[in-house]
C-alpha cells in the first residue's frame, strides 16, 4: 500500500506546550530500554536543512515523488542533476553534537535501538550500530530492472565523467540530498544507466509517495515493542512513516518523549516535548547523567 505524500501539517489548539526542560529525557534514558527515533531536526547543526522547521526547505521545494520518478525521463533528468550536485555537498557533512550524544547512549546501554527517518548516514558515521534507516541511505542506488545495489560514490564517478563542466551554482541544499536548480541549469545534463541490465537508476531512498518496505516496517514494530520507552529526536512526525510508531508506542503504555522545537503532530501521544535545538537538549542529559560525548569539542552545537 502506497503512502500517499504528506508535505505539510498545520497544528491544531489545545497541543501541550513545550518545555525547556530536559530532566525528563534524562530520566528516561538513566531507565535504560529507550528506543530513539530521529528526524531532519537533528541534522540541522550539520548544515542539511530540515523540511519544515524555520526556513524548512518545502518553503522553498517539492520534494520528488515516486510517481513523477518513474514517470518519465525529463523529471529523472531533474532530479539527478539536482541530486548529483546535492551530494557534494551532502556528502560531506559530518555528524554534529545530537548524533554524538545518541552514540555515548547507545555504548554506555541505554538504548534499545536507533531508528532514523534521515537518509545522511550521519547517525553511523558518529558511530552508532544497528541503526534502521527508515527511508533508506543516499549513499547507495539501485536499478529499477534488475535490483542491483551500487555505491553511491561510483555513480557519483560516472556522472562527473559524463557531464564534464557541469558546475551550476545551487539555491540551496535540501534534507533528501537534492539541490535547487532552475531549469536552464539542469539543461541537457546526462543520466547515466544501471551498468548490469541498463535499466534506470534510482537512489536507495524510499520517496514521497512511496511505501517503506513492509519488512522494514515490521523490524520497526518489534523494537517498539522491545522497548521502555520512545524518545523521538528532531521529527515533526508529519508522515505516517514515523508517527505510526509513536502511536503504537503510546497505545503499548510506553512513555513517548519528544524534543522539537516546534509542535509536533506527535504531541498529543507523548508525555511532554522538549522545545530546545538536538544538540543544546542532548548536551544537556548527557552532562546530567555523567556521560562523556566522544567528538563533543568538535562537534557543532548550533
Amino acid at each position: 500500500m502506497r503512502m500517499r505524500p504528506t508535505l505539510s501539517w498545520t497544528p491544531t489548539e489545545g497541543l501541550p506546550p513545550g518545555s525547556t526542560d530536559p530532566g525528563p529525557v534524562a530520566d528516561a534514558l538513566s531507565a535504560g530500554g529507550v528506543l530513539v527515533l530521529s528526524g531532519a531536526g537533528i541534522s540541522t547543526e550539520s548544515g542539511i536543512p530540515d523540511y519544515r522547521g524555520e526556513g524548512g526547505s518545502l518553503s522553498r521545494h517539492t520534494p520528488m515523488t515516486y510517481q513523477d520518478f518513474t514517470a518519465g525521463a525529463q523529471a529523472r533528468r531533474r532530479y539527478w542533476a539536482r541530486s548529483h550536485l546535492g551530494w557534494r555537498t551532502f556528502g560531506s557533512a559530518r555528524p554534529n553534537a545530537g548524533h554524538l550524544a545518541v552514540t555515548a547512549f547507545q555504548r554506555h546501554g541505554l538504548l534499545s535501538g536507533v531508528i532514523t527517518q534521515n537518509v545522511d548516514g550521519l547517525h553511523q558515521a558518529a558511530g552508532s550500530e544497528g541503526v534502521v534507516e527508515l527511508h533508506g541511505s543516499l549513499d547507495r542506488v539501485v536499478c529499477l530492472t534488475c535490483g542491483a545495489l551500487s555505491p553511491r560514490r561510483e555513480l557519483a564517478r560516472r556522472l562527473e565523467e559524463a557531464n564534464a563542466g557541469f558546475e551550476p551554482v545551487a539555491a540551496g541544499i535540501n534534507p533528501d540530498g537534492d539541490a535547487d536548480l532552475t531549469d536552464e541549469q539542469v539543461g541537457d545534463f546526462r543520466v547515466v544507466a544501471c551498468v548490469v541490465c541498463g535499466g534506470i537508476l534510482k537512489p536507495d531512498v524510499v520517496f514521497f509517495g512511496e511505501a517503506v518496505p513492509p519488512r522494514r516496517v515490521e523490524h520497526c514494530r518489534e523494537l517498539v515493542r522491545e522497548a521502555s520507552s520512545l524518545l523521538v529526536l528532531g521529527s515533526s512526525l508529519t508522515v505516517m512513516s514515523g508517527l505510526r510508531f509513536v502511536r503504537q508506542a503510546a497505545q503499548a503504555g510506553k512513555p513517548v518523549l519528544i524534543v522539537n522545537r516546534d509542535p509536533t503532530r506527535g504531541d498529543r501521544h507523548a508525555v511532554g516535548r522538549v522545545a530546545l535545538s538536538l544538540g543544546t537538549a542532548l548536551t544537556a542529559v548527557a552532562d546530567r547523567l555523567g556521560i562523556p560525548v566522544e567528538g563533543q569539542a568538535r562537534a557543532q552545537t548550533g
